[in-house]
């Protein structure tokens, strides 16, 4: 299966290097913008719908003008892309995908995209437009031999770390049949509860280092707006919170990518993630657990590895029905977290007895012939 793959590295630019990436962030920022103010004025004084060719065109003459001529400084394809993206933010603002496009931050994390023709890929090292030397990559891992790169997309985060993310075309093959099976009932006080009995820690990231971040976010509250003290504290806060990301999704990777080559068929509850944020009481810590993109990774690891992803209603009574005779319980409040069927007698452990369930019900759709859709949060 041929799919569209992208291997993200960490890369160290020289101080000439920083200075072109800071420009051309700047440039596709502004053009963004600019493109944006635009479409959204054109909309709401004439009602006409500006296009992507149109901005194009607007952008061209922007850069003819003399107090735009910077715009001519860096390679022009980032820019152009910045319009693209620009584009797609609307198309899925139109589809009612995505909220309406805002604008982008110098403060905040700043990407641009390369196509083939912007950059030069010999196997080995990677040369951007405009730049004598190629990018300093930590190659953490191998690219495929066969890979066509199509894109190369620079970014920088709010801690100061640059990235470059390589799209190429890739052949997944599936793995070998496995022979498992598992139901998966998410949780906070563990993340994962399987029909095994096996219960997986939530790794709490954020609840880890909520107390070192309210420090320094302390600190920087009390820095002068705009001051190089506030900018490095600012810059503090902002490494506390690219740790507790790349700690999430380190775990998320480890597990997702475990139960991808244990088990031929995974089945999991479908959860509506933005409205159990709206409970105050557990809106931090199911936004610290991280669901949505646990259940992301499983759906594509699963297409690419030729696995089954099932996903069960998220009205199915899995903790109230008893796995072994099927009986359903009345009203069960959280607090119950063992119970005993008074058809069977069988004692459930609550979370182990929901993840049987849950395996149940997907391996009956699966038999059925029903129509497995992907696990949407």
């Amino acid at each position: 299966m041929n799919v569209k793959r992208a291997y993200r590295f960490r890369f160290y630019p020289t101080p000439a290097q920083e200075q072109i990436l800071a420009q051309t962030f700047g440039c596709a920022r502004f053009a963004y913008n600019a493109m944006l103010r635009l479409r959204s004025d054109a909309w709401l004084q004439r009602q006409e719908r500006v296009g992507y060719h149109a901005t194009s065109a607007a952008l061209t003459v922007l850069k003819k003008t003399p107090e735009h001529a910077w715009l001519n400084d860096v390679s022009s394809v980032p820019v152009q892309q910045a319009l693209r993206h620009l584009n797609t933010a609307f198309s899925n603002f139109f589809a009612k995908r995505a909220k309406y496009p805002a604008f982008k931050r110098k403060d905040g994390p700043q990407s641009a995209e390369y196509t083939t023709s912007a950059f030069r890929w010999d196997g080995r090292v990677l040369r951007l437009a405009k730049m004598d030397e190629a990018l300093n990559i930590r190659w953490s891992r191998t690219l495929p031999k066969a890979a066509k790169l199509t894109t190369a997309t620079v970014s920088k985060d709010s801690a100061g770390r640059y990235f470059v993310s390589l799209l190429c075309d890739d052949a997944v093959t599936a793995k070998p049949e496995a022979a498992g099976q598992v139901g998966i009932d998410l949780g906070l006080s563990h993340f994962a509860i399987l029909s095994t009995g096996e219960k997986i820690a939530s790794p709490k990231t954020f609840r880890k280092n909520e107390v070192r971040l309210a420090k320094w976010q302390r600190r920087l509250k009390n820095k002068t707006l705009g001051s190089k003290n506030r900018a490095k504290v600012k810059k503090a806060v902002a490494r506390v919170h690219a740790h507790i990301t790349d700690a999430r999704r380190d775990f998320l990777h480890k597990l997702s990518t475990r139960l991808i080559r244990e088990n031929q068929v995974i089945a999991v509850e479908t959860l509506s993630v933005s409205n159990m944020r709206r409970n105050h009481c557990l809106a931090k810590s199911i936004s610290d657990a991280g669901w949505s993109e646990f259940v992301r990774q499983l759906e594509y690891k699963a297409q690419w590895s030729g696995r089954t992803l099932i996903g069960i209603d998220r009205w199915y009574p899995s903790s109230k029905t008893c796995s072994a005779c099927g009986h359903v319980q009345g009203k069960m409040p959280l607090s119950v977290r063992e119970w005993t069927c008074p058809e069977c007698g069988t004692h459930h452990d609550r979370d182990v007895n929901a993840a049987r369930n849950v395996l149940a019900a997907g391996l009956a759709a699966s038999a059925h012939g029903e129509t497995v859709s992907p696990v949407l949060l």
